[in-house]
């Protein structure tokens, strides 16, 4: 009997996918991945996006939300545009949002006002958030504690912080995604995840990208969901069949509609 897994971000539904759709999620179903939980980007990307739901029901499940890279002048018609269809579709979650300093911060104020909206949204709508956090964790908590209340839930995907930053994180009671960045050698990350407890990790590949060691500088995909698993189990000292029964149950109460 295979793993139950849940790929709880990845976009398939971009154009690295669009001429093999039907041979990629063939080949996660064969290694076990369940369920594939779909952030969105911004208005280019929702109806592709919800085709890709509707091509696989029951296993292909959308968020809604506005990816900080996409925060430009006209965020507002963004977030308006998203919030019309949370009131006219299911979601699983809102996301991905967050902030994003990586590259560019010009438009950092506008960042955290449109994150500080869709956690007003995740609130109001009872959802869980997803957040998107590059070299932005400080920004991120100043905007969370401004807005946390009792009740709000969510999850810091593609993490790649410090042990400090998993306290903080915890003390939301939030969940922290892993994604193939654990599997590269240099990245320092394996001893940090140590310190998640199990009951607070998720599993994501991001697809396309952040393709885990070995298929690392490819195109990501859901199937190699199992090689970050493989890796949590080596870190945790767990069966695989342990990573993806602990993993899917967070999931599971996490992203309750997907279920």
């Amino acid at each position: 009997m295979l793993n139950d897994f849940t790929d709880t971000h990845a976009h398939l539904y971009l154009k690295a996918f669009r001429n093999d759709i039907a041979q990629v999620m063939e080949r996660a179903s064969k290694k076990g991945i369940e369920r594939v939980l779909l952030p969105n980007i911004d208005r280019s990307t929702i109806d592709d996006m919800h085709r890709l739901c509707a091509q696989y029901p029951g296993v292909c499940f959308p968020m809604m939300g506005l990816h900080p890279t996409s925060v430009k002048e006209d965020f507002r018609k963004e977030l308006d545009a998203a919030y019309e269809h949370l009131n006219s579709n299911d979601y699983v979650a809102i996301g991905e949002t967050g902030i994003d300093l990586y590259r560019d911060k010009t438009f950092v104020r506008e960042q955290k006002e449109s994150f500080k909206i869709q956690l007003q949204w995740a609130k109001k709508l009872d959802l869980p958030v997803v957040i998107h956090a590059r070299e932005s964790f400080e920004e991120i908590f100043d905007v969370l504690d401004e807005e946390f209340t009792p009740g709000l839930k969510g999850v810091f995907h593609s993490f790649t912080g410090s042990s400090e930053h998993v306290k903080k994180i915890l003390s939301y009671g939030f969940l922290i995604g892993i994604n193939g960045i654990v599997t590269f050698k240099n990245s320092g990350l394996s001893e940090t995840v140590k310190k998640i407890p199990k009951d607070h990790i998720l599993i994501e590949t991001d697809a396309p990208y952040l393709a885990p060691t070995p298929f690392r500088g490819k195109r990501n995909e859901s199937s190699y969901l199992t090689e970050v698993a493989a890796r949590l189990a080596d870190i945790y000292n767990l069966g695989i069949e342990d990573i993806a029964d602990v993993t899917t149950k967070n999931a599971r109460e996490l992203f309750k509609h997907a279920f």
